[in-house]
Parts: structure tokens; C-alpha cells; sequence
């Protein structure tokens, strides 16, 4: 005679059998993965009700790999995800008190009279029906009572924590309003006071205390089928400085706008510190603080950390997912995007995104100023990775455009650092990063005194240090061009080289102006403008979703460039009417669909894509794979 739980998995064992397994033992189609949970519900039924929960772990465990591999993009023929009914699995069928307090599967007062008698919730919950609609009408109410952006902040990051799909619901639907809330600039204080708004973990902390078992770290993380990680050290966070473990809030922000602009699924997106001190004396001090109490590591120990950390990352997750190193200092960012380019598929948006971003607007200024980017000349302030990066896309450009050797393209282009204009003279003590910005002129130490030397069209800060585009520096620039290109990019707000306001009127709103964190629009002679902000939210979520859905192995310089160029095309008469060379936020998942197609079609032409066969249509497919966060019906 069979025992209760012999007899329920031989039930299960036939249910798999007509259902129709591969002879390999691999997941089996869509309908077989189906079979599987209906004999684990088979299961859950047969045992006692003191083994109704354990049995449930141990089907769904069973199931789990076959889940997350149906998670993976669909082919284009495939239905849509969401217009399939789904069962609310985490380790056993969520239900009751448990069902509301899964992020990933609570719909709060929107479950349905039919669900909440299913997954017993009545009782649970207030009689009340609502839809996801009037849920995030009653949210965004919510929102607008706070007069202090961080609470703004604290009060997103829990909704996240709660109910995760009507959080990406929210911030897509009113992108623009929150995109400074759950970025710059309310992210920099956010990191600030991390430690005082600490509640729960949002991503993975890997510090030198785990060295030698970092991949037991990264096997503890839940989820699997990763596709993007953003990770820091939290050495240079914005222009706030060293913010060490409290660095934090940089990943989940980013990774929360790859979801939410660019369509990747949350479950394949991982937020990591890699905390390894901090030389902040003030977070050394304050009780709060929630990193390692010590002085930052550097060379070899750090170097080697670093290195068993990428190694982990491979190791588990395969040499496809997207590696994205944010807010590094300079010294280790150059460094880390050398060492790692050739090996694992990495991204340093400081460097990168920012210089995508920056070409886009200076390809979209050129339609309102007239000539092509080899007719400009440009002078930065500042000569670090951003600053650098930009730098070095424009010369990348221009030598496409003009087939001129990327050295005399370089000649067009100048950086003011610390110690002033970089010339031949400085060259040997220069940082590597910088020589191939010497360039031969007499040395000047203001940036005002670079200005009126060279005469540059386009003026660009990157230097982190507020207001340093004087009123001197910028009615110079007003002197002898009548259209002045002026890029503020520094962030936060306080750290942005000019305001708006500044540049519009030192130029008698001739300026064509954009900046790192958002501007209010500013009226000048009865004209209202709209600045633009040269943001990297434009680029990095398309670009992302571009790197996963071709199955990228490595990033190369045309994919940015390819995204620029998307980016470039999207700016509409309308838009430079109003004073901005950017298109609105509103339209981002639409631009961030067509950035995807343009980054796919390049990997595939480089020979780097391995998703095949190549989709006929990379756009519809590329919106076939983004992540929607309507809510799901529930069995």
C-alpha cells in the first residue's frame, strides 16, 4: 500500500509524463511547466495539513529553475506574459497574511473578490476593491502632501518594498515628476542619510570582510536569471564625495530606472556595494553609519577583492550579464573599465553613459547652431571620467564623420583641470587618463583666461564645483558666438556650474543650455524656456535593454555611439522652440525601445550579439521583452 506522499508523486510523476518532458530532463515548454505546478498543487493537497507548507516549498523548489527560465525574454511569436494568468509562487504559493506582505506579488485593494477568496485574504483586507488605476491617483496625492524631497524618497523606496509592481506603475506613469525623486538630485541626499533611512536591504553588500567567499555572497541573493547588476564602492557618489557603504542608494535608483525606462524585468536586476572603508571622518563617527568602520583599502587588497568579485559574478551568472561600475573614483574606474572590457561585459556610466548622452545633445544642438561637430571646438571644465569620457566619444565621432585619424580629432577638443588648461608643458605629470588632451598652447591657470584664448562654441562642465561658469566666463562665451552651446552637467543641483536662469540671461537667451540635474523653466523677455537635462536616464535603460535582448558578450565603442545618434534623432522642432535639445521624459520607454534596436543591430553587425536567430524587427522586439507592471489575475 502506498504511502500518502509516494501515491502523490507518482500522481505528479504521471501528470509530468502526459504533459511531455524532453528526454534530457530540461524544462520543457511553457504548457509542461504548467503540468508541474499542478502536480505540486496535487501534492499540496494530498499531504496533512501540518505538511501542506513543507510540501509546497519542495515542489516549488523542484519547479523554480524551470520558472525563471520562462522568465527570459519571449520569442516574437510568443503571447504577451502579461495576459496569462499566473499563480503567486515564492517558495510555496503565497497566500493569506504572507501574499500581502510579497512586494512581488501584493496588489493591496486591488485583489478581486474571486482572489481574495482564493489565496484567503478575506478578512485581510478592507471590503473595498479599488483599481491599480485609483491606487496610484491616491499615491502621487500622497506624494505632493510631503514639502521635504527625502521624504518623497523614504516614502517611494517603501512602496517599493511593499508592492513592487504599482511602484514601477507610478513612476513610469508620472515620470517626470519623480524621476528627481528616485534619482538626482534627491538620490545624493538619500545617500547622505542612508544609514538614518535604513530599512531594509535593497541589494547585496560584499565587503572586505567576505573576501575568500565572495561567491557564497552572491549564492545568497534569491534570484538567478541575472541580467544587470550596477555596483559601486561608493568612493566619488555624485560630487558628494566618499559616502562608502552608504552608496547604496546609486544602484537601486539606477537599477530601478533600467525597470522602469528601460523594461528590464526587476528579478534580473541586482543593486552591489562593494564597501572597503571609507575616508569620510564624519560617517567614521556617526553611530549610524552602516558600513565597515575603517579607513578605505587600496592597491593590492582592493585590486584583489575586486577581482574575486568579477570572477563570482561570471562564475554564476554566465559572461552575458551587463556589469555596471558607477561612481568610482577616477584612479579605480579607468583602471577597472581597461582590466575588465576585454573579459566581462562591463559599462562604466560615468564615463560612457554620461559621454552618450552629451554627444546626443551636442548632435541635437547642431540642428538649432548650424555646422557639424568638426567645425566646433570645445573646452570642458573639469578632466575626470566624465569629462574625459565625453571627450573622447566627440573625437570618436568626428573621426567617423570625417574619416580624419582620431589624434587630429583630439586637436579640437580642451580640458581645464585643477591646475588649469592641460598643455604639452604639464604632460608629464599628467594622469594617463589626461596626456592625450595635451595639447601645444601657452599655460593658462582660469578658465576664464581659456575662454577668451581659445574661443570655444561649446562650453562643458564637469568639474563637480558650483557656479564656476561666472558671469565673465559665460558673457564671453555670449561675445563671439551668437548661439553659445552651454552644457552645466555637474550634480547635484548645488554643484552645477550655472543655473538656468544664469545662462539665459548672461546671454540675452541666446544660450543653448543644458544641465546634469533639472532646471524649473525659466521666462526671459517674455519668452518661456525649457532647459534641457543631459540626462543619463536617456541612454543607460535602452542601452541596457539593447545589450540583453541581443545577448551581448561585450560593449564596444559604436554600440554608444549608435545610441547617441538614436537619442539625437528624437529632439522635434518643438522641443528647440522651447529651448530644449532633448525630447520629453514622458515618451522614454518609446525611446528607450528604438536606443535598444540601435545597440542590438550594432551588436549583431560586430559579430557580438549570440541571441539567434536575429529578430526581423528589433524594435517590436525589443518592446515585446520590457517589463509591464500591471498587475497580474491570480488563479
Amino acid at each position: 500500500m502506498l504511502s500518502a506522499r509516494a501515491a502523490t508523486a507518482s500522481h505528479a510523476a504521471s501528470l509530468w509524463k502526459r504533459g511531455g518532458g524532453d528526454a534530457g530532463g530540461g524544462s520543457g515548454c511553457t504548457s509542461c511547466m504548467e503540468v508541474r505546478r499542478r502536480a505540486a498543487a496535487v501534492a499540496v493537497r494530498a499531504a496533512p495539513p501540518k505538511r501542506v507548507e513543507a510540501v509546497a516549498m519542495e515542489a516549488a523548489a523542484e519547479t523554480a529553475q524551470s520558472d525563471k527560465e520562462a522568465a527570459a525574454p519571449a520569442a516574437e511569436d510568443s503571447p504577451p506574459e502579461e495576459e496569462l494568468p499566473v499563480t503567486p509562487w515564492a517558495f510555496s504559493v503565497a497566500s493569506g497574511y504572507t501574499l500581502l506582505r510579497d512586494p512581488h506579488h501584493n496588489k493591496g485593494l486591488a485583489f478581486s473578490e474571486k482572489e481574495r477568496d482564493a489565496h484567503y485574504l478575506r478578512g485581510l483586507l478592507p471590503p473595498a476593491v479599488v483599481s491599480q488605476e485609483l491606487q496610484v491617483k491616491k499615491i502621487m496625492h500622497d506624494l505632493r502632501q510631503y514639502k521635504v524631497p527625502l521624504q518623497r524618497y523614504v516614502a517611494m523606496m517603501d512602496l517599493q518594498e511593499r508592492n513592487e509592481r504599482l511602484f514601477y506603475k507610478l513612476l513610469i506613469d508620472n515620470v517626470e515628476e519623480l524621476l528627481p525623486v528616485v534619482y538626482t538630485p534627491t538620490v545624493g541626499e538619500a545617500c547622505q542619510k542612508y544609514g538614518s533611512i535604513f530599512r531594509r536591504p535593497q541589494g547585496l553588500y560584499v565587503s572586505l570582510r567576505d573576501k575568500g567567499k565572495v561567491l557564497d555572497v552572491l549564492r545568497n541573493w534569491p534570484e538567478r536569471n541575472i541580467q544587470v547588476i550596477v555596483v559601486t564602492d561608493g568612493e566619488r557618489i555624485l560630487g558628494l564625495g566618499d559616502l562608502g557603504c552608504q552608496g547604496m542608494g546609486i544602484p537601486v535608483g539606477k537599477l530601478s530606472l533600467y525597470t522602469a525606462l528601460g523594461g528590464v524585468r526587476p528579478s534580473a536586476c541586482l543593486p552591489i556595494t562593494i564597501d572597503v572603508g571609507t575616508n569620510n571622518e564624519k560617517l567614521l563617527n556617526d553611530e549610524f553609519y552602516i558600513g565597515i568602520r575603517q579607513r578605505r583599502a587600496t592597491g593590492e587588497e582592493y585590486h584583489e577583492l575586486m577581482e574575486e568579485f568579477m570572477d563570482a559574478v561570471k562564475h554564476i551568472y554566465g559572461e552575458k550579464v551587463l556589469i555596471q561600475f558607477e561612481d568610482f573614483a577616477n584612479h579605480n574606474a579607468f583602471d577597472l573599465l581597461a582590466k575588465y572590457s576585454k573579459s566581462h561585459l562591463v559599462f562604466n556610466d560615468d564615463i560612457q553613459g554620461t559621454a552618450s548622452v552629451v554627444l546626443a545633445g551636442l548632435l541635437s544642438s547642431l540642428k538649432v547652431v548650424g555646422g557639424t561637430l568638426a567645425e566646433h571646438t570645445y573646452l570642458f571644465l573639469g578632466a575626470g571620467e566624465a569629462g574625459t569620457g565625453i571627450a573622447e566619444l566627440i573625437a570618436l565621432e568626428i573621426s567617423k564623420q570625417t574619416n580624419a585619424p582620431i589624434e587630429e580629432c583630439r586637436k579640437k577638443i580642451w580640458l581645464v583641470d585643477s591646475k588649469g588648461l592641460i598643455v604639452n608643458s604639464r604632460k608629464d605629470s599628467l594622469q594617463p587618463f589626461k596626456k592625450s588632451w595635451a595639447h601645444e598652447h601657452e599655460p593658462l591657470t582660469t578658465l576664464l583666461d581659456a575662454v577668451e584664448s581659445i574661443k570655444p562654441t561649446v562650453l562643458i562642465g564637469t568639474s563637480g564645483v558650483g557656479r564656476t561658469f561666472t558671469k565673465e566666463v559665460i558673457e564671453a562665451m555670449a561675445s563671439f558666438n551668437e548661439r553659445p552651446i552651454i552644457f552645466s552637467l555637474s550634480n547635484p543641483t548645488s554643484h552645477s556650474e550655472c543655473t538656468a536662469e544664469e545662462a539665459y540671461n548672461w546671454t540675452q537667451g541666446r544660450a543653448v543650455f543644458a544641465s546634469g540635474s533639472p532646471f524649473d523653466p525659466v521666462e526671459y523677455n517674455g519668452k518661456t524656456y525649457v532647459p534641457g537635462q543631459s540626462n543619463n536616464a536617456y541612454i543607460f535603460p535602452g542601452f541596457g535593454l539593447g545589450v540583453v535582448i541581443s545577448g551581448a558578450t561585450r560593449v564596444h565603442e559604436d554600440m554608444l555611439l549608435a545610441a547617441s545618434e538614436t537619442l539625437a534623432e528624437q529632439a522635434t522642432q518643438e522641443n528647440f522652440d522651447k529651448g530644449s535639445i532633448f525630447p520629453p521624459f514622458t515618451n522614454i520607454r518609446k525611446i528607450s525601445a528604438q536606443i535598444a534596436a540601435s545597440v542590438a543591430a550594432k551588436a549583431y553587425e560586430l559579430g557580438l550579439a549570440t541571441r539567434l536567430p536575429r529578430p526581423r524587427d528589433l524594435e517590436k522586439y525589443a518592446e515585446s521583452c520590457m517589463y509591464t507592471p500591471i498587475y497580474r489575475s491570480y488563479r
